[in-house]
């Protein structure tokens, strides 16, 4: 009862890391509401699955195990963790913004009749008034998520219906183990009792998965090029130099508009939260919305003509100048220092 419960996905028996990011957010926020955290992982083959689940201080952990539920089925996935929710009644309940997330938590907040929250950068424990009645509530989920493009930040709060429920963006939170002795209480679901053949009336007959050829988030070196990279062309720059040193090339939200990179390449709060060990960024000015996605850089570079930038005021060194001039004169002195 009022616990925080975290839907975990399971691929190839690995539970992903969008999940691993909420049970670490969603500890500190069970410490902060002195309460349990709880996780609910539905799939097949789950024999041993609490060993990448409980080190990230989960109290209770909800099995689902049958031979019907991988690969993820919206129906059966759904009617598991509504049944599980109106018997536990969580005051917080958490998705990764996935595809399946996604697909799933709408689901269950029309079902229970709760608010959702999607895409959301933060949470946060906080209170409320409500000025019309004056009532007060306390401890309430601020779910916090960019909107109107990315130009104001929302705050949005669920005070009246249970659970409080809200998708987060993959990389907005950080994944850390709480203790790798943590062991809590395992509940098996009788799965028998709760679905029937209607929930299975989608059958998968083939399953493809596409490769993700880009993976920025796990990158240790990013250059990222803004809107002060002037064309597409210029952009070839970029990827010049992440070849020399090793890196990948990222971009703002204004370098994506004007179509000087990929949409799946931009970085931001409208884009990818990214934390690599060096963090280029060319010609950016460093507006709050991109700064969001990638201010946690362990060391940032920033090259630019304006010594005014926004992103110089977080950045570790500023080289003041033309990109394509630096960029060309980084990469061969890079060469001349590595033979």
């Amino acid at each position: 009862m009022n616990n925080i419960f975290v839907y975990c996905e399971i691929e190839d028996g690995i539970i992903a890391d969008v999940s691993l990011e909420l049970l670490t957010k969603g500890k500190s926020l069970s410490e902060e509401l002195g309460c349990k955290l709880e996780a609910i992982v539905i799939g097949n083959n789950l024999k041993g699955i609490e060993k990448q689940i409980f080190p990230y201080g989960v109290d209770v952990l909800h099995i689902a195990d049958d031979k019907r539920l991988y690969p993820f089925l919206t129906l059966p996935h759904a009617a598991i963790v509504i049944n599980v929710f109106r018997k536990e009644k969580p005051q917080i309940a958490l998705f990764g913004a996935t595809s399946i997330g996604r697909d799933l938590a709408p689901r269950i907040a029309s079902a229970l009749k709760s608010g959702l929250t999607a895409d959301c950068t933060n949470l946060v424990i906080g209170d409320h008034t409500e000025n019309k009645t004056n009532t007060e509530y306390k401890n309430l989920l601020y779910q916090i998520r960019p909107a109107f493009g990315g130009n104001i930040i929302a705050t949005i709060i669920n005070p009246e219906n249970k659970p409080q429920m809200a998708t987060v963006r993959e990389g907005v939170m950080k994944k850390e183990i709480f203790s790798k002795k943590y062991t809590g209480d395992i509940v098996n679901i009788n799965v028998a009792e709760i679905l029937s053949d209607s929930d299975f009336v989608v059958k998968i007959i083939e399953r493809h998965i596409e490769k993700s050829k880009l993976n920025l988030k796990s990158a240790n070196i990013i250059i990222a090029g803004g809107y002060g990279m002037g064309s597409k062309e210029n952009f070839k720059a970029l990827y010049n130099l992440a070849e020399v040193i090793g890196g990948e090339v990222g971009g703002s939200r204004a370098a994506v508009d004007s179509g000087f990179t990929e949409h799946e390449r931009q970085i931001g709060q409208t884009g990818l939260t990214v934390r690599p060990k060096l963090y280029i960024a060319c010609g950016i000015s460093g507006q709050i919305q991109h700064r969001a996605g990638m201010a946690e850089s362990a060391m940032i570079i920033s090259i630019n003509n304006d010594k005014n930038a926004p992103i110089n005021e977080i950045a570790d060194y500023v080289i003041i100048g033309d990109v394509m001039d630096i960029i060309p004169k980084m990469i061969k002195y890079y060469k001349e220092n590595t033979k």
